[in-house]
């Protein structure tokens, strides 16, 4: 193993424990929550929250992402390369919170609990299977992303690409956001519309082999 390859690796392993490490701590203050405004088990319909207590929790979301693109901003040059860096590490940390709240007390039961998922702007509810999904894109871009750099090749989204990415984004924030009432309001979430799922899956995985592609051919 060359000593290029060796740093390479060392750093993503290096990034991967941070990852799993704040997934973590996120998945602690999760059950601490759970414990004084759940004692039953979480579950919907939701229960009233004190103001206080949504405001220091959207500010806990903001602080997870700085550190997560601070990291991220430290471990690339460019921008780009950044950016995969940012989603690698957002990936495996989105999925280890899931897994060490399923250590730790055995939540979610199924991949198709419902989840607040984030609260900015406005509330994110959908079934678990949803981030977790979106988040194995995540890990295989950012390091297909990280690769290329390495490689040489340059990676910058393409014109098409870009309508893609907001058409993706779009649809699966939609299918997050169209039911803020289930926390506003205390209801039972509606049924969740895996299509704009997929839909938006796939328009982020056309859109990344256009970019992909056209690197590759520039090199």
């Amino acid at each position: 193993m060359s000593n290029e390859t060796s740093k390479y690796v060392s750093k993503i392993i290096l990034l991967s424990l941070f990852a799993v490490a704040m997934g973590y701590f996120e998945a602690a203050v999760v059950v601490y929550l759970r414990d004084l405004l759940y004692p039953g088990g979480f579950s919907f319909p939701l229960r009233d929250l004190p103001v206080r207590v949504i405001v220091i929790e959207l500010f806990r979301e903001l602080s997870t992402m700085v550190m997560l693109v601070a990291v991220a901003a430290l471990s690339g040059r460019r921008f780009w390369e950044r950016f995969g860096f940012f989603i690698f590490i957002f990936g495996v940390w989105d999925i280890f919170y899931y897994i060490w709240l399923k250590v730790t007390i055995n939540w979610p039961p199924s991949l198709l609990e419902w989840d607040i998922l984030f609260l900015i702007p406005a509330p994110w509810i959908a079934p678990v299977i949803a981030p977790i999904s979106i988040s194995i894109l995540m890990i295989f871009i950012g390091l297909s992303i990280i690769n290329l750099f390495r490689k040489g090749c340059v990676f910058k989204p393409i014109l098409i690409t870009w309508a893609l990415a907001i058409l993706a984004t779009a649809s699966i924030l939609f299918s997050f956001m169209r039911d803020c009432d289930a926390m506003f309001y205390k209801q039972i979430p509606q049924p969740y519309f895996y299509g704009l799922l997929i839909l938006g899956l796939l328009f982020y995985i056309i859109a990344y082999f256009l970019s992909y592609k056209k690197a590759k051919e520039a090199h």
